[in-house]
């Protein structure tokens, strides 16, 4: 398929990150190439914003989801680690430089009846004393991770628990 040089450029992002990305699930890179051939939109991507002793997460409560970490939807000529860090401000007001390797690439869908897109997760370091201003409709909190919370991607927890592992264990890079 020849894509635009605008679509591209957050198409050559979004393969590069999930070929990097620390974790993968639902046979996500797998899923990427074959839909390569055809249009992958949208793509979506999220921040799992961590407290320096790896104790916490940064949630929003979506209307319908539940208790997400901030993210959505990669607008278009935007590269999927410029979605991610902008929905985080959007969501909670918060700016931490991400991480250098994305944490996680999934395949879901965000919806009933929307397909399965590529979603890539970014994680960051943030400061639980920084105020979080959210976004009208979806109050944002920190949450302990051993607590776990009610989304309707139940796998969420158990996923970034076992990405704070491989951070504790000093097998990924802060």
């Amino acid at each position: 398929m020849i894509r635009s040089e605008f679509e591209q450029r957050p198409l050559d992002a979004a393969v590069a990150d999930a070929g990097s990305a620390t974790l993968e699930f639902d046979r996500a890179r797998a899923w990427l190439r074959a839909a390569l051939v055809g249009a992958v939109e949208p793509l979506g991507a999220e921040v799992w914003v961590l407290d320096a002793a790896l104790e916490q997460i940064v949630l929003v409560r979506h209307p319908w989801r539940g208790l997400v970490p901030p993210g959505g939807k990669v607008e278009p000529g935007e590269c999927p680690r410029e979605g991610a860090a902008r929905e985080l401000a959007e969501e909670t007001g918060l700016r931490p430089r991400l991480l250098k390797r994305p944490a996680a690439v999934a395949v879901r869908s965000f919806g009933p009846g929307v397909p399965e897109t590529l979603s890539l997760s970014y994680a960051a370091i943030g400061d639980p004393e920084q105020p979080l201003v959210a976004e009208e409709g979806q109050h944002a909190a920190w949450m302990r991770l051993d607590l776990g919370w009610e989304s309707c991607f139940p796998d969420d927890v158990l996923r970034v628990r076992a990405y704070v592992e491989l951070l504790r264990s000093g097998s990924v890079a802060w």
